[in-house]
């Protein structure tokens, strides 16, 4: 599903209103209608007290169809109105003349004491407050209303996002409104899906209010979900080389489970020859623990961490597999760190990066402008903050911006971790993954990452599709996982050995996880 920044929403409505001659009072009135299904189904209308807080912009004006709808079903109406009904104009200041004519309950908000007994009596509250469109800081009166609505334990139904939310960004505007359900309109909203936005949503509802397929599917909108494709049958007539060859530069005497958990996981994932280039010294301990591996001993450091000796092997290697990672485990030493740089430069093939690999790239990070085959980096936020040498803080608090402006500018794949990954591609597509539970914030969990991303190119996947394949994948394994275990104490080794499960788990159960988007989004 595609996922639209502010700008382009407002763009969208402008194009159903101009080319597809839809006028704005039925996009206002669908949008009413939307939320009061939703709250029609989930909790029910007749005899039940609402309050309703509405600002003044569109917002307001499907918070006064709402009170209308629920009025007209049973629903007992208050409208809290925050600002001056005489700056309401077009369709909004038309749904307010309507409910005015109407046994609603209408007060314009200047003091808390007009709403601290309606809310202890009240069953919901609708919040109509800002939407999308808020750029500044709550502040004032607007403040002191989202915290007791908060603090009301009511249930709570936001209009479009609760308020208090930043619509390109999921980050909090000083204080926001923690809803039960959201219901969004025309196509969900970054903000609707990047934490802590997201978090605050709860159930997330999405309605296109009539707009035509051709509008919001457009090639011009660049985000999505990062819904599955398909996975392949595997054939009765193959063997392992039809599923991939892929080399793992990984490893060092003191980061043993990395390379481990990367090699074995591209088997678990469905990969076909899994080569593991650590060094020598370590490589009976990991072949006493993964004897599926094929190993290929390397000279090392006198730390245990492999050297720069090992260059000419491990690119005549790289010339026989079809895909190459490097990095889980590799250590901080620097003659290691050159070796990844070096390697970088003449490695041609497509070539995953990850951990101590892209600490590496970081110090000298124009190397990878120069590949030409795909180039696909794994960070962390740390280790993202070091290749674009930016703060941390600044990366949570505008991800997808800064996505798009390094993947084009180092023409890589990037995949930036966390709850809801971020897929990012040179073209500025990017990819919200909605896979994965909190419970995969343990050591280990990116190692199986990568292997899990090398075995869908094995599979048959493109570069492309491998990455986006390999990220959601990924997170269905730790959330098979988790509802067998639960998220407390999931390891590494726990979404490895769920991998299989996952695979076929998206195989019979594709047409589902597609329709609900991974029971995240609901459409209605």
């Amino acid at each position: 599903m595609k996922v639209s920044t502010v700008e382009q929403m407002r763009n969208l409505d402008k194009g159903a209103i101009e080319e597809f001659k839809t006028p704005d009072t039925i996009l206002m009135e669908n949008a009413g209608e939307a939320v009061y299904f939703v709250i029609h189904n989930e909790f029910g209308i007749d005899g039940k007290r609402f309050i309703i807080f509405c600002g003044i912009g569109n917002n307001g004006g499907d918070g006064f169809v709402v009170a209308r709808k629920l009025l007209s079903n049973g629903g007992l109406v208050t409208v809290f109105l925050l600002g001056d009904s005489e700056k309401l104009t077009g369709c909004a200041k038309d749904n307010f003349d309507t409910i005015s004519t109407l046994p609603i309950r209408i007060e314009r908000l200047t003091s808390m004491e007009q709403i601290t007994s309606s809310l202890l009596y009240s069953d919901a509250v609708v919040d109509a407050i800002f939407g999308t469109g808020l750029t500044r800081e709550v502040g004032g009166i607007f403040t002191k209303v989202i915290e007791l609505i908060n603090k009301s334990q009511t249930t709570v139904f936001s209009v479009d996002i609760p308020s208090g939310v930043n619509g390109d960004t999921g980050q909090i505007m000083g204080c926001a409104v923690k809803a039960d359900y959201t219901i969004t309109f025309g196509l969900p909203k970054l903000g609707n899906l990047l934490f802590p936005g997201f978090d605050l949503c709860g159930k997330l509802y999405v309605t296109h209010i009539s707009f035509p397929p051709s509008l919001y599917n457009t090639d011009n909108i660049k985000i999505e979900t990062n819904d599955p494709l398909p996975i392949p049958e595997r054939g009765e007539d193959t063997h392992k080389g039809s599923y991939g060859k892929v080399l793992f530069i990984a490893g060092s005497s003191n980061y043993l489970g990395a390379p481990y958990f990367s090699a074995l996981s591209f088997l678990k994932a469905g990969g076909g020859l899994s080569y593991l280039a650590s060094p020598e010294s370590i490589t009976n301990f990991l072949a006493n623990k993964g004897s599926e591996i094929v190993f290929a001993p390397q000279k090392e450091t006198g730390k245990g961490s492999l050297s720069l000796k090992a260059k000419d092997q491990l690119l005549e290697f790289s010339d026989r597999v079809d895909m190459v990672v490097m990095g889980p485990g590799l250590s901080l030493h620097e003659e290691t760190q050159e070796l990844v740089r070096e390697l970088v430069v003449v490695i041609k093939k497509p070539l995953i990066i990850d951990g101590d690999g892209i600490t590496a790239i970081s110090k000298d990070i124009d190397i990878i402008k120069k590949r030409k085959e795909v180039t696909i980096l794994t960070p962390h936020f740390g280790e993202m903050s070091r290749i674009t040498k930016t703060d941390i803080g600044e990366i949570q608090k505008n991800k997808v911006a800064i996505l798009f402006k390094t993947c084009k500018e180092l023409n890589a794949t990037i995949i930036l971790k966390g709850a809801h990954t971020l897929i990012g591609y040179p073209d500025e597509r990017i990819f919200i993954n909605m896979s994965g539970n909190p419970g995969m914030a343990t050591a280990g969990s990116g190692d199986v990452l990568v292997g899990t991303i090398a075995a869908m190119f094995g599979l048959g996947f493109s570069g492309e599709e491998s990455t986006r394949m390999g990220v959601f994948m990924h997170g269905l394994a730790g959330d098979l996982a988790m509802k067998d275990i639960g998220e407390e104490g999931i390891i590494a080794g726990d979404i490895m050995n769920y991998l299989p499960e996952a695979v076929q788990y998206c195989r019979e159960h594709y047409e589902d996880i597609i329709k609900n988007i991974y029971e995240s989004i609901y459409t209605i």
